[in-house]
């Protein structure tokens, strides 16, 4: 599996320090069985490798539980972030030319970065992870190299279909690269794909596994960094070797049956034209790990009109909220009403209890 071979990579390359930025699992209340797993996983690394751990929480951790993990924990050899500090403190570790400080800043939102900071003004993931920045600055010993773990969307980056929105309804997720100014390497979390961004020191290493279709053909990897002693830093790509591949396959139901059998995870377009009897049954006799199946017809955009049988487009809830408001009282949202709206429109688009 993936995590013997980041294990083996930390082992045969003498690996330093094990940075994990974020989504550590992909809900806040994990399964037993995931929690199990990455804690032996964590066991193994402390026991069978000399590498610290630098680790925070992404947008799909409950920063709690991953703030728990600190406690009692050996701090010279791990950085643990769940929840956001106005006095962040980072892991500082020293090679031949000299210290090395990791700052690890775990993803908050607005309101919870407000209270921490006291500042009402952060309104965006960019005011927000700027004052992360700031607060972290300030405690990287002088002519100490600098590494930022975040977990953040950076301008100009290429995302993937199962990635959660890091802002509430309507806002500005992006934020822009010149936030890092002064680190020597930037260490990301929250998109899929391994890439940098703009300039070679600011990496994801993306996610070691596909978590959608989208992301089919997509290379999985993990990224070797060193630093030399002017903060230069040389990034290789470790490939994973994943024990099944992801894939999309389309054409007929029969000639989908007819192919090679493979246990790669498979979703199926169809470009039948009538339905087929007991497909997904049939294709899982070849394809016993098929996830999805579909018909090509099905996924044109459906064509809206309206009455007077011009095309449409459709509307956006806020756009329509807001002009029955400006029917019914003649004015469209407050500033207050737009935060209660768009949050109740998040919470709705992600699952979570709407009050």
């Amino acid at each position: 599996m993936v995590l013997d071979q980041i294990i083996g990579t930390i082992v045969e390359c003498e690996v330093d320090v094990l940075v994990i930025a974020g989504d550590i699992f992909d809900r806040a209340a994990p399964p037993a069985t995931a929690v199990r797993q990455f804690n032996a996983f964590l066991s193994r690394v402390a026991s069978e490798t000399r590498a610290a751990v630098a680790m925070i929480a992404g947008n799909h951790d409950s920063g709690d539980r991953i703030a728990s993990m600190s406690i009692m924990t050996d701090t010279r050899r791990a950085l643990i972030r769940g929840d956001v500090s106005a006095d962040e403190r980072p892991l500082v570790l020293a090679d031949k030319y000299g210290p090395v400080a990791f700052s690890g800043l775990p993803f908050a939102y607005e309101y919870t970065a407000r209270e921490c900071f006291a500042d009402e003004t952060l309104q965006s993931p960019e005011d927000v992870l700027a004052a992360q920045v700031a607060a972290a600055r300030r405690n990287v010993p002088e002519g100490a190299r600098w590494v930022i773990i975040g977990h953040a969307f950076v301008s100009g980056a290429q995302s993937s279909d199962s990635e959660r929105p890091l802002v509430r309804v309507g806002g500005i997720e992006t934020v822009g690269p010149e936030i890092f100014d002064g680190a020597h390497y930037v260490a990301l979390g929250h998109l899929h794909r391994p890439q940098s961004v703009g300039v070679p020191h600011i990496c994801y290493s993306g996610s070691p596994l596909a978590f959608g279709f989208d992301e089919a053909g997509t290379a999985k990897s993990m990224s070797l960094v060193e630093i030399d002693g002017a903060g230069a830093v040389d990034v290789k790509t470790i490939p994973f070797e994943p024990l099944r591949g992801i894939r999309t396959l389309r054409g007929k139901h029969a000639e989908l049956v007819a192919a090679e059998p493979s246990t790669d995870f498979i979703k199926a377009v169809l470009t039948d034209d009538v339905p087929v009897i007991d497909g997904m049954k049939r294709l899982r006799a070849v394809f016993p790990n098929a996830c999805d199946l579909t018909y090509e017809r099905d996924q044109r955009a459906p064509e809206v009109k309206s009455l007077d049988g011009r095309q449409t487009k459709m509307a956006n809830p806020l756009d329509v909220m807001g002009d029955f408001l400006e029917l019914v009282r003649g004015e469209r949202f407050n500033e207050d009403e737009l935060k209660v709206i768009a949050t109740a429109l998040h919470d709705v688009r992600t699952g979570e209890d709407v009050e």
